[in-house]
């Protein structure tokens, strides 16, 4: 069974920096896409962030380019987002997830409705 676990939420000031992981397991051998997404009540789901399993290429939101890293630890079966210069605007529930690789290399690694397996979420909350 599929099952990812995020983690690291909180709250943080405005500049500020946090870590987020995504747990995974149950996975198979086949190549899968993991992605980041974030989503605020009464708003859609953004995706922000993927990687790619088989060579770790990775492409981002506009929103947050330049400040958000993704990166992934295989031996740990985790993917990491790292989130810097934080504003109130990134305020949100925080979602991994999962794809097939065809997401990732269709362009369309952002696309929430590409993903079938999510996390429960976690609440990043940042204050001016």
């Amino acid at each position: 069974e599929v099952q990812l676990a995020e983690s690291g939420g909180g709250l943080v000031q405005a500049g500020g920096s946090l870590r987020l992981s995504c747990a995974a397991s149950g996975f198979s051998h086949d190549p899968y896409t993991i992605g980041w997404f974030r989503q605020v009540p009464g708003k859609e789901r953004e995706g922000i962030a993927c990687i790619s399993s088989t060579d770790e290429g990775t492409y981002y939101a506009d929103s947050v380019k330049g400040r958000f890293i993704i990166s992934s630890d295989n031996a740990k079966n985790t993917v990491y987002l790292e989130m810097n210069s934080l504003k109130p605007d990134d305020t949100a529930i925080y979602y991994c997830a999962r794809a097939g690789s065809f997401a990732y290399y269709s362009g369309s690694g952002l696309v929430p409705s590409l993903y079938d397996y999510w996390g429960q979420g976690t609440q990043v909350t940042v204050s001016s």
